[in-house]
């Protein structure tokens, strides 16, 4: 990447330009846990089918607040699967996820590390906007969660990246904190897709003090997709 570039995706985190050592120790793998995600509902649908199965979905109340069903963009056969955790008010008007501020946000945190936002494929565990953008029920995320595994089944990802708390309590089926979960290898589904946990870029705008801490996480993440 060009070194002017990188640098200005670096000051987007306010973050200082990182130089890499050579005697940088590897990030450790955590054991596989026995928790597996049962198999979806919707296996072996195709991209055209399980789009169309998304936009017509009324298998929960928020399916009669929503504008539009927002089923996830980029590179279908990314190596990097972005999942947050449902759309706000601007990607319910748009379709898309992450946009606004908090998706600029994200295309630059990516940047950092090398890739572009047209390189990864980025989803979240929901497909509808809660109304108030309240936290996604247990049920709602259960009722979606088939659909963002088939996403995963087509795309097979080198390493999925779950930012906020939300999506990644949900994808694993915990309530540790995001804090306990960070800097850390755990595993998503039957096919053990190695899966990193970082803050919410959101989260990060009202808390620019953290943007260090997701950039180590970004390094971490970048280092065990190497390795996968």
């Amino acid at each position: 990447m060009n070194p002017a570039l990188r640098h200005d995706y670096l000051a987007a985190l306010g973050l200082e330009t990182w130089v890499a050592r050579s005697a940088a120790p590897s990030p450790p793998v955590s054991a596989p846990t026995d928790r597996e995600a049962p198999a979806g509902r919707e296996a072996g649908v195709d991209w055209p089918e399980l789009k169309a199965r998304v936009a017509a979905c009324t298998r929960c109340a928020l399916c009669s607040t929503r504008t539009q069903t927002v089923f996830g963009v980029g590179n279908p056969q990314a190596q990097w699967l972005v999942v947050g955790e449902a759309p706000g008010a601007e990607e319910d008007r748009q379709g898309e996820p992450f946009v606004g501020r908090a998706g600029q946000l994200l295309n630059s945190m990516l940047r950092a590390i090398g890739l572009a936002r047209e390189q990864v494929y980025i989803a979240n565990v929901l497909k509808c906007r809660p109304p108030g953008n309240r936290d996604p029920s247990a049920s709602e995320a259960a009722e979606c969660l088939p659909y963002l595994e088939q996403q995963i089944a087509l795309i097979k990802p080198k390493l999925m990246l779950a930012v906020g708390r939300i999506a990644a309590q949900n994808l694993l089926h915990t309530e540790v904190t995001l804090g306990r979960l960070r800097q850390q290898v755990h595993h998503f589904g039957l096919s053990r897709v190695p899966l990193v946990v970082t803050y919410h870029p959101a989260y990060l705008l009202r808390t620019p003090t953290d943007k260090r801490k997701a950039w180590e996480d970004l390094k971490f993440a970048r280092e065990v997709c190497a390795r996968v």
